[in-house]
């Protein structure tokens, strides 16, 4: 292992691989069984904001009435529908109806939904006409800004995504290649979103942070936005919540960290880092997490939110 030098020390670590249940009365809605096994499989749900309009919640062709259960009974599902209904929801006025779901796919991570694909009917009361409602629902993710000072520069870290078996370095997503910030999604529901970005830059980087020395550039945000930055709101979920590390190091240890390949190789994952001077950062990539981390941490500093260096 190495150590980075300076205020804070950051560890150079070995790469590291660290049905349908019984609704509570807290649950925000409440569904109910097709007495009969129609097609297409159907469930019937309750929101409280509309407690005589009942939704349909479809499957679609090739989606099991075991998927179904399982994304009506998905923490990805519900935050949807609880985001609905929040102050800020379509649904906090009587003006909008949600009429039904289509649910078209369910990934799996494991025993979790990983991705849930659907289809919502929301209907404008006034107009009877839908509001577009495609939704690929992910969850909450985080992704950190990593930046390292070394003989007077700054250098931001950034990966270089592939598949550790075909060696290809790319995101099928967009079909090339793409240098990011670290990032990942949270693996649970219980919100800890500080811890989940710490294990992502070691799983990613080999860096070990300490919980303590980040910090959360979305939380300067007017809490109005939920603290989090959405990044697609036309057709995806997805919150991220940006973190920054702050360091001092020798600069061996940006030589050590450039071209480095890190990832876990056991799921087929292969990452490679790039070092980079942190003032031609915004020019070489189009990571969108990235841009957004160096908007935050700019204004940040500038306004004087952030804490001081040890």
């Amino acid at each position: 292992m190495s150590l980075l030098t300076a205020p804070k020390r950051i560890v150079l670590a070995p790469f590291q691989y660290m049905l349908h249940q019984t609704r509570r009365s807290r649950t925000p809605f409440s569904v109910k069984m097709s007495a009969d096994s129609p097609q297409p499989l159907t469930q019937s749900l309750t929101l409280p904001t509309q407690p005589n309009q009942p939704v349909q919640i479809i499957a679609a062709p090739g989606v099991s009435g075991s998927d179904l259960r399982s994304a009506i009974d998905s923490s990805l599902f519900k935050q949807w529908l609880k985001n609905l209904q929040s102050e800020t929801g379509i649904l906090a006025t009587p003006s909008f109806s949600l009429k039904r779901v289509l649910v078209q796919g369910v990934d799996m991570f494991g025993k979790r939904i990983g991705f849930l694909k659907f289809k919502a009917d929301i209907i404008d009361q006034e107009t009877g006409q839908k509001v577009p409602g495609i939704v690929f629902a992910r969850g909450p993710a985080v992704t950190v800004l990593i930046l390292l000072d070394a003989e007077g520069e700054t250098y931001a870290v950034l990966t270089e995504q592939g598949d550790f078996h075909a060696c290809r370095k790319v995101r099928v997503p967009t079909g090339r290649l793409v240098l990011e910030l670290p990032a990942g999604m949270l693996d649970d529901d219980k919100g800890d979103f500080v811890g989940t970005a710490v294990r992502e830059v070691e799983e990613e980087t080999g860096i070990r942070l300490n919980l303590e020395d980040m910090v959360d550039l979305t939380s300067f945000l007017d809490p109005s936005t939920g603290c989090r930055i959405i990044p697609s709101p036309g057709g995806c979920d997805e919150e991220i919540s940006v973190f920054l590390y702050r360091g001092c190091v020798d600069k061996e240890i940006i030589t050590q960290l450039q071209g480095k390949e890190t990832g876990l190789h056991d799921h087929g994952e292969l990452i490679k880092l790039h070092v980079v001077p942190y003032r031609k950062l915004w020019r070489m990539t189009a990571d969108a997490k990235a841009l957004m981390a160096i908007a935050l941490y700019e204004m940040a500093k500038k306004e004087g939110l952030l804490p001081s260096k040890p």
